[in-house]
């Protein structure tokens, strides 16, 4: 008798489960690490008569083999977008490296988002470098999707459809990354050979074509709407909505325009009534939404959102991070009586105010006195002891997001009735989300027609409408050097602090990558 030794290091590195139908949206299931090197030991005799292959695993020789595995395969690209425990850190960018909040939490806890809000991050900063992480964990099952669904003997258009997810979901990810690193590696091919693992950065301007060439494939085979089982897979609405919001931080006005008036065109996007219900359980995958990362709790592997706890007081057991700042309070519209846009209380939790679970806010619950509302259930959906693991989705982009950004290009391209045509519309509904009767001076119609006079309209009203929602910092740096370095202060240089350092493994083990 010896000992046989099988190496499956080649092991199927995304390996997923089924979807699970809950309601009217669909949920993946798959590991949460890229990479998986196993050494099975098996016992055989001196014949080595145990020969039978492997359960439960697939070499990339055994998988895509059918319809069902390249659903299985897709599924896993949307998992590693959707696990937002606190590796995945787009909100520490988006919102606390921004006016809008600060880190929260106790003084010592996590130090090293401190140093992202001071800008003094480097590039040992562990955030920094499990977003990277994550990120291309995203970009690599995207790509084995990609690479391998073409050759499946399946339905075409299905096959299709998953292709145009695939490529969704890496542009996405590109885009995220392009924002927040500016130049990185650009990877497009499974990473077997030494040329698809060591691959050099690429031009900022070299990423957003092939983020565009992604979105413009996904647009053409990617289906209007799902059926209630497949609800909150990527539409086209969403790949046109990214390509709009593409250009437009490309300052490419007029395409940028083409686009968002293509998702107008679908007919199918609306905002609904209510401003608070975009961030309920009851509204997910509403009208509103164009796009929508989906999470249930009480899953292995985890696909619940951990925000609920990230953002909520220590009353419920939460950590209270990202805790909103008087200045982002400020920034919403009062009336010359007091009253204030609704939009203030249904995003942030403040002294005085009603919560989630119907008691009055505390402002000793958070160190600015304030926590944000959106990403966290009442503890009647998620009890204290499960806050960690929620089943809110994290809506990434809605339709008043495409209105604003609309508005935007209207406005740069001199078009200031179609600019405050559509900037209206969002100032209306949040008018009427006022309880009772709202006073003639709160969110009134803007009515200027003066560009830079816009301009400004319409940036306050996207820090208003998207509050806390991990915008803000990008809308900064896309707005240039003034708006940005007047917006954080004297600590910020925009030409030497825009982008976050590479993180150092990457440099170490990257052998394309110049020092």
């Amino acid at each position: 008798m010896k000992t046989k030794m099988i190496n499956i290091s080649d092991t199927f590195r995304n390996r997923i489960g089924k979807v699970k139908n809950s309601g009217n949206r669909f949920f993946r299931y798959a590991p949460a690490m890229l990479l998986m090197f196993l050494s099975v030991t098996l016992l055989t005799s001196c014949t080595d008569f145990l020969t039978e292959e492997l359960k439960g695993e697939f070499s990339s020789e055994t998988f895509y083999k059918n319809d069902k595995q390249a659903i299985q395969a897709v599924n896993g690209v949307y998992h590693a977008i959707a696990f937002t425990r606190f590796d995945n850190a787009i909100w520490i960018f988006g919102d606390i490296a921004s006016d809008d909040a600060v880190k929260g939490g106790n003084p010592g806890d996590q130090a090293e988002i401190t140093y992202i809000d001071e800008f003094n991050a480097d590039a040992n900063n562990g955030i920094i470098n499990n977003y990277w992480l994550y990120a291309y964990e995203a970009i690599a099952r995207a790509n084995n999707v990609i690479a391998n669904v073409p050759g499946v003997a399946m339905d075409e258009a299905l096959k299709n459809r998953i292709m145009g997810e695939a490529k969704f979901i890496r542009a996405y990810t590109y885009f995220n990354l392009v924002n927040v690193f500016g130049k990185v590696p650009l990877k497009l091919l499974p990473q077997i050979s030494q040329e698809t693992i060591h691959v050099p950065l690429s031009e900022v301007s070299a990423i957003y074509l092939q983020i565009e060439k992604d979105l413009a494939d996904a647009v053409s085979v990617l289906p209007e709407s799902y059926g209630s089982t497949d609800a909150g897979r990527v539409t086209r609405g969403a790949a046109l909505a990214m390509l709009g919001k593409v250009n437009l931080y490309q300052q490419k006005w007029q395409a940028a325009t083409g686009y968002f008036q293509q998702v107008d065109g679908l007919g199918i996007y609306g905002l609904l009534p209510d401003y608070a219900d975009n961030f309920k359980l009851a509204y997910e995958n509403s009208k509103e939404s164009v796009f929508e990362i989906q999470h249930l709790s009480a899953q292995n592997p985890f696909t619940g959102s951990a925000l609920n706890q990230w953002f909520a007081p220590p009353t419920e057991g939460g950590y209270y991070f990202n805790a909103p700042t008087q200045s982002l309070v400020d920034a919403f519209e009062r009336s010359n009586t007091g009253e204030v846009d609704p939009r203030l209380d249904a995003s942030i939790g403040r002294d005085g105010q009603a919560w989630l679970n119907g008691e009055t806010f505390s402002s000793a619950w958070s160190p600015t006195g304030y926590l944000t509302k959106k990403h966290q259930q009442p503890l009647s959906e998620v009890p204290s002891s499960l806050k960690g693991d929620g089943d809110l989705n994290y809506i990434y982009m809605r339709y008043a997001d495409v209105l604003l950004m609309k508005a935007e290009a209207f406005n740069e391209n001199n078009n200031a009735d179609s600019a405050r045509a559509n900037l209206n519309k969002v100032r209306q509904r949040a008018r009427a989300s006022f309880e009772g009767t709202p006073p003639a001076d709160l969110l009134a119609d803007i009515t200027t027609s003066n560009k830079d006079q816009l301009r400004v309209a319409i940036q306050k009203e996207r820090r208003a409408e998207l509050a806390q929602e991990f915008h803000r910092y990008f809308d900064l740096m896309r707005w240039g050097k003034t708006v940005s370095e007047t917006a954080l202060g004297p600590d910020f240089n925009f030409e030497a602090k825009r982008y976050l350092p590479l993180p150092q493994a990457e440099i170490d083990a990257n052998q394309a990558i110049n020092p």
